[in-house]
C-alpha cells in the first residue's frame, strides 16, 4: 500500500490530505502570482521553477490516493479557500474581512451539505 494510501486510511487522514493538498496548490499558485506581479529577473525565474514544483506536488497529493476525489471537492473546496486566505494574509499582508469570514460560512455549510449529504 502507499503512503498516501495509508494515510487516506487513518480516520481524519482524508481530510489531513485534502488540507496539504489545498495549501499546496494556493501555495503553488502564490509562487506564480509572485513571479508575474511581484519580481523581474532572475527571481522571476526562481518564483516560477517554485511554482511547477509546488503545484506537481498538488498533483501527486491529489492524484495518487485511492480515493473518490469528485465526492470529496464539497470539503476539499472549503480547504481551499481556508489556505488561500491563510497564505493571502500571511505572504501578501492582505486583510480577512468580513465579507470574506461570511462567504467561508457559506462555502463550508455547503461543503459539509455535499460531503456528508445521504
Amino acid at each position: 500500500m502507499r503512503f498516501l494510501d495509508q494515510v487516506v486510511a487513518v480516520p481524519g487522514g482524508i481530510y489531513l490530505l485534502l488540507f496539504v493538498a489545498a495549501l499546496l496548490e494556493v501555495w503553488g499558485d502564490s509562487y506564480f502570482q509572485t513571479a508575474v506581479h511581484r519580481s523581474s529577473g532572475a527571481s522571476r525565474w526562481v518564483a516560477v521553477v517554485l511554482g511547477v514544483v509546488v503545484l506537481s506536488m498538488y498533483g501527486l497529493v491529489v492524484n495518487l490516493p485511492g480515493w473518490d476525489f469528485g465526492k470529496l471537492l464539497g470539503i476539499y473546496v472549503v480547504f481551499f479557500f481556508f489556505a488561500a486566505q491563510m497564505v493571502a494574509w500571511i505572504r501578501f499582508k492582505q486583510p480577512v474581512t468580513l465579507p470574506v469570514c461570511l462567504g467561508f460560512i457559506l462555502i463550508a455549510c455547503g461543503g459539509a451539505v455535499i460531503r456528508f449529504w445521504r
